[in-house]
């Protein structure tokens, strides 16, 4: 019995000590309702790693076009307005289960499933791909680029803080502004004044998608840095503003 004991609280200790680090943020998300980020987990990596900041500047949402934010979510996270941190339907396609409903009673639900979570590892762009603006700013707030199941575990718990802490239209004030958008420019603001010299306010519709553009790999591809990837996304994203 002593030893049952021992293994129990060595497990209750263990769980505790998961939970414990699965919900430490500093500062915590509800910091941010009122304030930006002096810098972000992610600016300092790129720091540790020699790169720069080149700039970064937040700016309030208003003076942000909306062109820029259109093409943003656009581009980023097409369901932003309506998943609540994570999005469930682009998940559940980046891991191969295309069925609208699930059930653990149905044999075949739970064999597609199974098949489908067995080869999230050769899917690992998908999942990327299925990343919202909430889990990046997550991610950039306070996290890093690994691709770790217990960190990706980690970076869907502090999106789902975020979301409870702040309301969509701050969350995405938040992302524009700490967004990397090329090496050592953070922001919409820096990146408007590096590539196009003027305030992201005053952004065209080409120039607000080629930002967008640059997502999510901006170190690869930006408007002045290989840029042959960015228009073909920006391409796309401006077919997909003209039908909106």
């Amino acid at each position: 019995m002593r030893i049952i004991r021992r293994v129990i609280l060595v497990l209750a200790a263990g769980a505790g000590l998961f939970i414990a680090w699965l919900f430490a943020v500093w500062p915590p998300p509800v910091w941010y309702a009122t304030h930006f980020p002096s810098r972000t987990a992610f600016m300092a990596m790129r720091e540790r790693s020699g790169v720069k900041t080149v700039a970064y500047r937040p700016i309030p949402f208003d003076s942000i076009s909306p062109l820029l934010a259109q093409a943003v979510i656009l581009g980023e996270d097409n369901r932003f307005w309506i998943h609540s941190g994570l999005d469930f339907v682009e998940l559940r396609h980046a891991v191969g289960y295309q069925r609208d409903e699930f059930s653990f009673t149905r044999a075949r639900d739970l064999r597609d499933m199974a098949r489908a979570l067995g080869s999230l590892w050769s899917r690992r762009d998908d999942l990327r791909g299925a990343s919202t603006i909430t889990q990046q700013l997550a991610k950039n707030l306070y996290l890093s680029p690994s691709r770790n199941p217990l960190r990706k575990f980690k970076e869907a718990v502090t999106a789902y803080r975020l979301e409870l802490a702040l309301g969509k239209r701050r969350i995405l004030e938040l992302y524009l502004n700490v967004v990397e958008l090329g090496p050592g420019v953070w922001g919409v603001d820096a990146a408007s004044e590096a590539y196009f010299q003027r305030p992201p306010d005053r952004l065209s519709r080409v120039q607000a998608a080629a930002l967008a553009g640059s997502l999510p790999f901006p170190l690869e591809s930006n408007p002045s840095f290989h840029p042959g990837r960015m228009r073909w996304r920006q391409g796309w994203i401006l077919g997909r503003m003209s039908r909106d």
